[in-house]
């Protein structure tokens, strides 16, 4: 048995029961099921996992798509985006974890640096001027996006784009470590997905190898805080379902498109992502201005 046949196993049952808990919850809260507003959340649902699964992320358009057709409390929509798209994102690992062929050990790695990071390292960020984290990340995210859009078009003096598919000594230490920061800085509201994009781009991977290390570290890291928040019951269930049932459907729907483009197109696609989270980044430290 692989490690990826492995890795699928662990999360699986880690989901079966998150999911457990889910159903169990939402059937002792029936009342909470009507018709209105099913066709927007299942719409929203669909088009924010779509998108996420592409890198793009699914917290902002989520929460946006939820104000628009006022289709779920200001309030509860942190817990209700962890709780349903717990599943969706599950799904997307599952999938991606044999997008590419990665190496073993620097995909265990780097998805146990996150977690570790979640775990422990939310202590240490939580002091850190999340403004100025997003300045950052925003600045190295654009400069790095024009970077790999000239080495993918062979112009400049960048090199070409890198085809590594795992990482070893210093470079492999530096991956886990900056991993370890991400999954920490995911507690306080940092997205993971764009930032490890540029991670793996920087150090020299294929870039399709950021898509299993930044789901994985998602899928465990939402699985673990789900009993949290359903435990705690201050969330919006006939929302999370919605998103779990249709974020499902549109993750496949964005894994079958992605598997029909080639490197070079996935690349700029990426690169596209990496521009719009940048901008996204500078917008949010702005508004915490």
């Amino acid at each position: 048995m692989n490690v990826i046949m492995i890795l699928r196993i662990v999360l699986g049952l880690f989901a079966l029961v998150s999911l457990g808990f889910f159903v169990k919850d939402l059937l002792a809260h029936k009342e909470d099921f009507t018709k209105e507003k099913a066709v927007p959340l299942a719409i929203i649902g669909c088009i924010t996992n779509l998108l996420d699964t592409w890198g793009i992320g699914s917290y902002a358009t989520t929460q946006a798509g939820f104000k628009f057709t006022k289709s779920s409390p200001d309030e509860t929509i942190p817990r209700t985006l962890n709780v349903g798209d717990t599943f969706p994102v599950t799904l997307e690992a599952l999938l991606f974890f044999s997008f590419v062929d990665i190496d073993p050990l620097t995909l265990v790695l780097m998805l146990a640096g996150s977690v570790v990071g979640a775990l422990v390292g939310a202590g240490i960020v939580c002091k850190w001027n999340v403004k100025y984290v997003r300045i950052g990340l925003g600045v190295g995210l654009m400069i790095l996006a024009v970077v790999m859009a000239c080495r993918n078009a062979g112009v400049g003096p960048f090199g070409m784009a890198g085809t590594a598919l795992g990482l070893t000594g210093i470079k492999l230490v530096i991956g886990v470590v900056v991993n370890f920061f991400l999954g920490a800085l995911m507690m306080i509201g940092v997205g993971l997905y764009a930032p490890c994009l540029a991670l793996v781009s920087a150090l020299g991977m294929e870039v399709g190898t950021a898509f299993p290390i930044m789901m994985g570290s998602c899928a465990f890291l939402m699985n673990a805080a789900c009993f949290k928040f359903i435990k705690e019951g201050k969330y919006d269930r006939k929302a999370a379902f919605y998103l779990a049932v249709f974020g499902c459907i549109g993750v496949f729907i964005a894994y079958k498109v992605a598997c029909m483009f080639s490197l070079k197109t996935l690349t700029y696609i990426i690169c596209v992502v990496m521009v719009y989270t940048s901008i996204m980044f500078f917008r949010d430290a702005k508004k915490a201005a």
